[in-house]
């Protein structure tokens, strides 16, 4: 009797009569955004959408730049003050601060040999996200995934979170 009972909610619910907007085609419906509707964007839209990924890509480049040559202080430039890291390397979960990170890139000295690439930057308003790919930094195959903000004009990393790979 109480299974009876446990159902009755869920059976009423299959007794509910279908209402217009569920028997409308996806043509006749109103609720529905396509994405023509979504992507639509004018000449001066697509310009400073390119304007703005450059100015994003261009923000990652003392970080960039820091794999290579193991500057601290150079890397401090990429972030906001309040930043935070947040990985693993060697199995263990790190989750430092922008001080912290910019001593131990200093500590862990340059890696000339180290590549990367962007593999996409999306924007939306001042906020971003980018996702970059590094091989060979001291070893090591890492993915970062940088959270930016665009402040007073300028683009600065709020936080990143990343993978050391075979290095887990």
């Amino acid at each position: 009797m109480n299974k009876i009972f446990s159902l009755f909610p869920f059976a009423m619910l299959l007794m509910l009569p279908v209402t217009a907007v569920q028997s409308q085609s996806p043509a006749q419906r109103t609720d529905i955004v396509s994405s023509a509707d979504i992507s639509k964007e004018s000449k001066a839209d697509e310009a400073h959408s390119f304007v703005e990924y450059k100015a994003v890509k261009a923000a990652l480049q003392p970080y960039i730049q820091s794999a290579t040559t193991g500057n601290g202080e150079v890397i401090r430039t990429a972030f906001y003050d309040h930043a935070h890291i947040v990985g693993s390397a060697g199995g263990v979960f790190n989750n430092v601060n922008l001080n912290t990170f910019a001593k131990n890139i200093s500590g862990s000295g340059p890696s000339p040999d180290v590549k990367h690439h962007i593999a996409w930057i999306d924007i939306s308003g001042p906020a971003a996200a980018a996702k970059v790919e590094f091989i060979n930094w001291r070893g090591n195959r890492f993915t970062d995934f940088f959270i930016l903000y665009k402040k007073d004009g300028e683009w600065k990393i709020s936080g990143k979170v990343y993978d050391a790979h075979s290095n887990n």
